[in-house]
């Protein structure tokens, strides 16, 4: 399961259909963005958020949620919504940058054992393998650039993903 429909959260889809996931569930309330979650391996998209949100993950899996959740957000909410998501004994990563150092209630995590980690991706570990794949065009995760610009458009670039209008802005000199 993925918290997050960003370049980052769209990536953690395709990475684990390339794993071979056999569920994936994709939290998503934009239809462009499902749409290509949808075309790199997810199986279900999930648009409600919050108790409601975690309602339903629990219901699409035996009524105690999903085993494995990745949070691709930063932030604290999302981040919620990742351990709400987990089943019991579950694993939560994380790859989305923490927003404005958020504080993790250790207890709630605790009293689920609900397992957590994360960090920066160690790209050097990778690449060797999945290079190859992204230039022979097997793997495509250059799909989440949606929108290109000039260098000159930083600005414009920053305004149209923060307000979803773009994935991914691709800067051009």
């Amino acid at each position: 399961m993925v918290v997050g429909d960003g370049a980052v959260g769209l990536c953690g889809v395709l990475a684990a259909s390339r794993l071979g996931a056999s569920r994936i569930v994709a939290m998503s309330r934009h239809e462009t963005r499902a749409a290509l979650a949808r075309e790199f391996g997810a199986t279900d998209v999930v648009a409600e958020r919050g108790e409601d949100g975690i309602r339903v993950i629990h219901d699409m899996f035996e009524g105690v949620g999903a085993l494995r959740v990745l949070e691709c957000v930063g932030t604290a909410e999302a981040m919620e919504q990742a351990h709400g998501s987990a089943r019991p004994g579950g694993q939560v990563g994380f790859v989305g940058v923490p927003h404005l150092n958020p504080q993790l209630p250790m207890r709630p995590w605790f009293n689920k054992n609900v397992g957590l980690r994360g960090g920066v991706a160690p790209v050097r570990n990778y690449v060797g393998e999945l290079l190859p794949e992204v230039l022979s065009g097997a793997l495509q995760p250059g799909r989440v650039f949606d929108l290109e610009l000039p260098l000159s458009e930083v600005p414009e670039a920053y305004a149209a993903m923060d307000e979803r209008r773009a994935i991914k802005v691709l800067l051009r000199p």
